[in-house]
This record gives C-alpha cells, sequence and structure tokens, in this order.
C-alpha cells in the first residue's frame, strides 16, 4: 500500500483518476499491477493499493506515469 500525504494544491478528484489511469498504461513495464485507490480529499491524501515485486518497482511507475512518488509505502497482506 503506497501513500500520497501530500497532493499539489487544486488537485482534484478528477486529477488523481487520471494519474491512476496513466499508472495503469506504464505498469507493465515494471512487473506491478496498481489495483485500486481511495482519496482523503480533507487530508489531502491518497492510498494506492499495489501488487509490486518491490518497492522500486512501484515507485518507477508513478514517477514515469505522473511524478507523483508516494511518501511511504506499507507491505501488506489481505486478511
Amino acid at each position: 500500500m503506497d501513500v500520497h500525504n501530500t497532493l499539489p494544491d487544486g488537485t482534484t478528484l478528477a486529477d488523481v483518476a487520471g494519474a491512476h489511469e496513466a499508472d495503469l498504461q506504464v505498469q507493465q513495464r515494471f512487473g506491478v499491477r496498481y489495483l485500486h485507490y481511495w482519496v482523503d480529499a480533507e487530508g489531502g491524501k491518497v492510498f494506492c493499493l499495489v501488487e509490486a515485486p518491490n518497492a522500486d518497482a512501484a515507485h518507477a511507475v508513478h514517477r514515469e506515469a505522473h511524478g507523483l512518488v508516494a511518501d511511504e509505502i506499507y507491505p501488506v497482506e489481505q486478511g
């Protein structure tokens, strides 16, 4: 699970949806699958559920797709 703690000023839900779509366009090159995302609009945060071989690969997708690299990545397992 990656976390974006601060979004650029003026970021809209449509902007986040567009960034997610951009991730989907490049993720295969890095062996990554961005599955879902959640937006905390009031807190200015985004949480992305991603399957990736490692944190570097997840960062690489965001970096190439739109440049908004996550601030934190947490390894999680579905319970």
